[in-house]
């Protein structure tokens, strides 16, 4: 998932960020808004781990939500 469409997905997208990364506030999400670099910035935050694993959690979780996305429309 690109930046693009995390921006446009967000409001649906907000529930399950919240769902992987729990110590995001509602704060946190007004601010990220869909923003990939945002995301990763936040999350490097509140969990005290370098950019570059955010980064890694960030691609992973976008591969698994693109996925929930296809199968979803396969369906």
């Amino acid at each position: 998932m690109n930046s693009d469409q995390m921006q446009g997905k967000w409001k649906q997208m907000k529930g399950a960020v919240k769902e992987r990364w729990g110590k995001l506030t509602d704060d946190d999400l007004d601010v990220i808004d869909g923003q990939r670099d945002q995301l990763i910035g936040r999350i490097q935050e509140r969990y005290g781990i370098a950019k570059e694993e955010a980064r890694k959690q960030v691609d992973e979780w976008s591969k698994i939500e693109d996925s929930r996305e296809s199968d979803r429309r396969a369906s």
